[in-house]
């Protein structure tokens, strides 16, 4: 029966090992949203951190590279100018009979054909040397233009997975060799625990020592991931935290996804025209058209007889807001928004790889840390329900 208690007790620790290590590994991804009522509920410790941790990891390389006005060139102004001209110049023709259906229909509708031709040529001949310098005033002021903070925060209301698939997609490898060494270790302290309960079976002790065995191993499976901070050399083993081991892969994951998902140029233009400074942005887009039709004399007196001086300011307003439309349609262009994904990727990711493993470790870890102490207590708890159950059957053996 002795044997029955050597064997098991290590057997049934190394399960509590494994089950509290893949628990621990669940729960910090999952369930997405919150399930539950009050204080009695759960959401999965990433999901829950996702704003914090990508609040963290924007700042600190963004910090790093200088600012959104500097990914902004690296995009290419010259590209940005040449996708808005090739999306509103085919649609020009459109956009103009828009704006003068909705000032003045009736005289549209009856303005003689070779006059509408040369309002159409007019409006396209004057798009490129307005486009271009509406594009650099952009990019000078790109950062008081976005709230990065608001649509980060936005956006991860709509994406809480993001980080999930960040750790999962680079980190699979490592999340399940956390699992295996759970059981591994979970055998090693059940190992201790054995010859302690046949000498001593009081009920209390496999109960307790399951909870240590489950608390224990939690709290070594976090330290896994995140310790040591730089490689250390163990017997015949080069160690290293485990994520921080993987920095390039993750960086690499974890930009490529904002840079699809999160800041990308579409968004980025919303956040422009519709944020806390999209006054700011349409005043932007106002200056630089004003001067399409107070420049032209010959369109500025045409256009003042034909509608009168108030339609002549309704006019401009008019030509304002389908330009703020326009800025929708150009940047709502998923192909282009493909084609740039990758340049903002890389920038974040070059400055991601670059940061010190303590920097990098502070972008991961201060989420975890918040919550470990609950998921090694869950851990603890499972450990101890099994040692209670085991203590119950080895009872009744040695009954």
């Amino acid at each position: 029966m002795v044997d029955v208690a050597l064997l098991s007790v290590p057997l049934v620790a190394a399960v509590v090992g494994w089950l509290t290590n893949w628990l621990a590994i669940r729960m910090s991804f999952y369930p997405v949203q919150f399930v539950g009522a009050g204080v009695f509920g759960w959401q999965g410790v990433i999901p829950r951190k996702a704003e914090k941790m990508a609040h963290i990891c924007i700042d600190r390389t963004l910090r790093q590279f200088g600012d959104l006005n500097e990914v902004y060139r690296k995009l290419e102004p010259r590209r940005i100018v040449e996708q808005v001209i090739s999306r509103v110049g085919p649609r020009m023709d459109e956009y103009i009979d828009e704006v003068m259906y909705d000032i003045q229909p009736v005289l549209w509708d009856n303005l003689p054909l070779f006059a509408r031709n040369r309002i159409y040529q007019w409006g396209r001949e004057q798009l490129p040397g307005r486009i271009e310098p509406l594009v650099e005033d952009f990019g000078d002021d790109l950062n008081e233009l976005v709230d990065l903070k608001a649509l980060l925060s936005r956006e991860l209301e709509s994406h809480p997975d993001l980080m999930n698939r960040v750790f999962q997609q680079a980190g699979a490898v490592e999340l399940r060799s956390v699992i295996r060494r759970g059981a591994v270790i979970g055998g090693i302290l059940g190992a201790v625990l054995a010859p302690l309960w046949v000498r001593y079976p009081e009920p209390w002790l496999l109960p307790l020592g399951g909870f240590a065995v489950g608390f224990l191993t939690n709290w070594i499976a976090i330290n896994l991931i995140f310790r040591p901070l730089r490689p250390r050399r163990f017997l015949f083993w080069k160690v290293q935290g485990l994520f921080l081991k993987r920095q390039p892969e993750i960086s690499d994951v974890w930009a490529r996804l904002v840079a699809e998902e999160l800041i990308t140029v579409e968004k980025v233009a919303d956040a422009m025209i519709n944020g806390r400074h999209g006054d700011r942005t349409r005043a932007i887009i106002q200056k630089h058209l004003r001067p399409l039709l107070d420049n032209s004399m010959v369109m500025k007196l045409s256009a003042q007889v034909a509608v009168g001086m108030t339609g002549y300011t309704e006019l401009k307003k008019a030509m304002n807001h389908k330009a703020v439309q326009a800025t929708r349609d150009v940047f709502g262009d998923p192909a282009f928004n493909r084609e740039r994904a990758p340049v903002v990727a890389a920038v974040l990711a070059d400055q991601m790889k670059s940061l010190g493993p303590a920097e990098f470790q502070d972008i991961l870890r201060p989420a975890f840390r918040e919550e470990e102490f609950q998921l090694m207590l869950v851990g603890g708890v499972l450990g101890a329900v099994a040692g209670g159950l085991q203590f119950l059957v080895l009872g009744n053996v040695f009954a």
